[in-house]
């Protein structure tokens, strides 16, 4: 892993691989890049499709910095690390795409960095998204108490075992989807001007369908991955194949 600083002084881990043109992976919530983008094959994928995948563990996961305060995790800032990273290597822009909460931060920088991203995806997100009341209260609860076993909600047991499995500092994750669940700002995504492919699994109840989430924005396209719920959908061949058509296009 390599670091480097943000202006705000959060230290960003990143790792990168392949040569080409570029394109930056940002994971989901409670995971890291050697989780979501390495262990499911993406990296592979990608660098032998001929692109540079540069790979940033998310501020509050992984080895980067773990700050507690729920204002240090928003969207904007999230997005502006992105950015931060590609001026780190001396990139002028790239493709982009995001998982889940990186979806979101993905989606953000398309609005606020319009000249730094070409294409973008946003996977494991849909038409939840547009919901305004995105109670983040039933995780937070989860991830903070000190015996899982009495946690009934599913969604919220299903993002605590899965921090525990990636060894998560919990206080830092709460504090960063308490900041993520706040309504996200819908009324960007008619002011992205790049194409956007969004994607998720039939059965993802987290994210819902893809298809309102795309219409909201001019260049954007939806795909359904069959038979996959949030977890399954990340590793997925037809993903993985839509993305490389959508990249390519």
């Amino acid at each position: 892993m390599e670091f480097f600083e943000t202006d705000d002084g959060v230290r960003i881990a990143y790792a990168v691989a392949g040569e080409g043109s570029p394109v930056v992976l940002a994971h989901g919530f409670a995971s890291t890049h050697a989780v979501n983008w390495v262990a499911t094959g993406w990296a592979k994928v990608l660098t032998g499709a001929g692109y540079r995948v540069i790979m940033p563990d998310m501020r509050g996961h992984g080895e980067s910095g773990k700050s507690h305060d729920k204002a240090d995790y928003t969207l904007a800032a999230m997005a502006g690390d992105l950015v931060a990273l590609l001026d780190h290597l001396g990139e002028p822009g790239a493709d982009l795409m995001g998982y889940s909460m990186g979806a979101m931060a993905a989606l953000v920088a398309g609005m606020e960095y319009p000249d730094r991203f070409d294409r973008i995806v946003a996977a494991g997100v849909g038409a939840r998204l547009l919901d305004p009341k995105r109670d983040p209260g039933p995780v937070i609860e989860a991830l903070l108490t000190e015996d899982p076993s009495g946690i009934e909600d599913k969604s919220a047991l299903l993002f605590r075992t899965f921090a525990d499995q990636n060894k998560q500092d919990r206080e830092a994750l709460a504090a960063c989807f308490e900041a993520v669940r706040a309504p996200f700002p819908v009324e960007g995504l008619g002011g992205i001007r790049r194409p956007v492919l969004v994607v998720a699994g039939e059965t993802d109840v987290q994210a819902g369908a893809p298809g309102p989430l795309a219409e909201r924005i001019p260049g954007g396209e939806a795909a359904v991955v069959p038979k996959r719920d949030h977890m399954k959908t990340v590793g997925d061949r037809g993903y993985k194949e839509a993305v490389l058509k959508f990249l390519g296009g």
